[in-house]
């Protein structure tokens, strides 16, 4: 029972705002009806704590030829919290390629936008509700044995490509923009604040190549310019990542005590994969029944590869490398176990595969492999291994001059993090160069994508709502670093 004068429980107020906030989201929402042409209904999101408006919107497969397949697009719009919110929206374009935006769990980092705009999520075709292209060949409930084969097996994705309904030639970027600008106008939107993530960076050059009146802000974290060509630059870039860590670690007094001449031992355990894959018993990290997993060297590299992209995870990874070199793997195969497992559930491969098979794979030649590859541990078969079903995947076709660097003067704001091995800030700059009103804000101890840092999203919130770069200064300093390293299972030195 609450006294009278009394404070009301948290939970209570969260249910008052959020029914004062559905009460104007369906006023204004009506006001609106006669400039927008498509139906929303009030639904609930998975992960939006916020009250949210649900459609669909159907295009045409084949947008050219305008007939046949349809394909119905997920549109979901989360209100403004404002009585009088700005007009124009921000709109996430999410990564992979392959993820959904309304399945991205990134929303709470844009919550200062959301204050006055809508939240604008579109699941791009071949994704989440939006005719999803899945080719899962290791799905998360596989075997560990399973999940840690390096085997290509060419039989999996002929069996995707029967089994689709869809011409996966037809999922590319530039006719997914198309698709995102078709939705912008039935929802009267006149303009978009753009906010693209890894993959969805590209996606948003590509859209202010095409709609470039239609774009007021853009917001690209984790820059992936138009010269960056998936997954060629994976070993420079991956590797550079390492030797951060490598450094880091040994610069920090307690790293360096609990883990002697880590980076030599790993060296040596890479040339020992390298000779003859180990063999090791290991019980599943969710189960505790032992498993019998067999660890190649490309495994534990491609692994190890996705350990480094978020600073959290990877203060384990000394620890989890030091154990690995004295035989024990079961830290490390839970760890990659984790992360995996989570990724299968997010990307719709199909989609990825239609994108990296036409937009990448055709301009990457095996000069250029093995110049990036050159000098690093990852080598020339990661990049090969994952161009492998571009063989037998159909390709589509694109624009002329698609892979030439996007030049805009639209007000954009480059996020780049400094332990990123995948978009480190050499891309930031890249893109910069033809990007006339832009800004690079390389964010220390960060990895991939940086606006779950509260300076950024500040500095987010600060550029789209003045829509300009003018006096505009990130609060980001070098008191950000990365989260000390755990030196046991206990956790990193008091």
């Amino acid at each position: 029972m609450r006294v009278a004068g009394e404070t009301p429980p948290p939970r209570l107020v969260v249910l008052l705002i959020a029914a004062v906030a559905l009460a104007m989201a369906c006023t204004r929402g009506s006001s609106q009806q006669s400039e927008r042409r498509l139906a929303l209904t009030s639904c609930r999101v998975e992960g939006i704590e916020y009250p949210t408006l649900c459609g669909t919107h159907e295009v045409f497969e084949d947008r050219i030829a305008r007939q046949g397949r349809r394909i119905s697009l997920r549109v979901v719009v989360v209100p403004a919290l404002a009585a009088s919110p700005e007009p124009d929206p921000l709109v996430l374009l999410a990564g992979g390629p392959g993820q959904a935006a309304t399945e991205t769990p990134i929303l709470k980092w844009a919550d200062r936008i959301h204050r006055n705009r809508d939240i604008l999520l579109v699941d791009q075709r071949g994704t989440g509700a939006s005719g999803p292209l899945e080719c899962d060949a290791d799905p998360a409930d596989a075997s560990l044995a399973a999940q840690f084969d390096d085997a290509y097996r060419e039989e999996d994705f002929r069996k995707c490509l029967a089994g689709y309904d869809a011409d996966p030639r037809l999922y590319t970027t530039p006719i997914a923009m198309a698709d995102l600008d078709e939705v912008r106008e039935a929802l009267g939107y006149e303009k978009l604040n753009l906010w693209g993530v890894s993959y969805g960076t590209r996606a948003a050059l590509v859209y202010m190549r095409q709609y470039p009146e239609r774009v007021r802000t853009t917001i690209l974290d984790g820059v992936a310019p138009m010269s960056l060509y998936l997954p060629l630059s994976l070993p420079r870039d991956a590797q550079r990542a390492l030797d951060l860590l490598f450094e880091h670690c040994e610069k920090d007094a307690s790293c360096a005590k609990a883990f002697p001449e880590l980076r030599p031992r790993v060296q040596a355990l890479l040339e020992q994969l390298g000779r003859a894959p180990v063999k090791a018993t290991i019980p599943h990290p969710r189960t505790g029944v032992p498993e019998d997993v067999t660890l190649s060297r490309y495994t534990f590299l491609q692994m190890l590869f996705g350990q480094l992209y978020a600073p959290e995870i990877a203060m384990l990874v000394p620890l989890m490398l030091d154990r690995a070199t004295k035989g024990d793997w079961a830290p490390f195969v839970a760890l990659s176990q984790g992360i995996t497992g989570g990724m299968s559930d997010t990307i719709s491969r199909g989609m990825f595969y239609s994108v990296i098979c036409t937009e990448d794979a055709p301009f990457i030649t095996g000069e250029a492999i093995a110049r990036e590859a050159e000098g690093t541990w990852f080598g020339e078969q990661v990049v090969r291994n994952m161009l492998e079903p571009c063989k037998v995947w159909p390709k589509g076709t694109l624009p002329e001059g698609y892979r030439g660097p996007v030049s805009s003067s639209v007000p954009t704001l480059l996020l780049s993090g400094e332990l990123d091995p995948v978009t480190p800030p050499a891309w930031g700059e890249e893109a910069k160069k033809t990007l006339s009103h832009s800004l690079h804000v390389v964010v220390p101890g960060v990895g991939h994508n940086t606006a779950s840092v509260g300076c950024i999203q500040s500095l987010m919130a600060d550029f789209v709502r003045q829509g300009s770069l003018e006096g505009l200064k990130s609060t980001c300093g070098p008191e950000l670093t990365r989260p000390p390293f755990f030196t046991s299972f206990a956790g990193p030195v008091p």
